[in-house]
C-alpha cells in the first residue's frame, strides 16, 4: 500500500511546534499519530464528521480531511477532546 502525503494546516504545524501549546511530550504523541494517518487514513478508531474524519490521540483530537485521488491527508485541526473549541476553529478554518 503506497502511503499518502501529509498536509498540515499552517496554524497546526505552528501550534505542535510551540511549546506554549503542547509539551513535548504531547507534541510528539500527535506527531506519531498523524504521521500513522498516512499509511492508515482511516484506522480502525476514525469517526467520519460530515465531509472529513476524526482520531483521538490521548487527550487530544484530530480532524482531517481525505483525498483519496491526490493520495493527500490534510490535517485541519487539533485540539482538546473534552472541549468543542476544536469545532468552533474548525468552523472558521473552513470558512476561511
Amino acid at each position: 500500500m503506497t502511503n499518502y502525503k501529509l498536509d498540515l494546516d499552517d496554524d497546526v504545524a505552528h501550534d505542535l511546534t510551540d511549546p506554549q501549546q503542547y509539551t513535548a511530550k504531547v507534541a510528539r504523541q500527535l506527531l506519531v499519530k498523524i504521521v500513522q494517518l498516512a499509511s492508515n487514513p482511516r484506522p480502525q478508531d476514525h469517526i467520519q464528521i460530515k465531509d472529513g474524519y476524526r482520531v483521538d490521540s490521548g487527550e487530544y483530537r484530530i480532524y482531517y480531511e481525505i483525498d483519496d485521488r491526490q493520495r493527500v491527508v490534510t490535517i485541519l485541526v487539533v485540539g482538546p477532546r473534552n472541549d468543542d473549541a476544536i469545532y468552533k476553529r474548525l468552523t472558521r478554518r473552513l470558512n476561511r
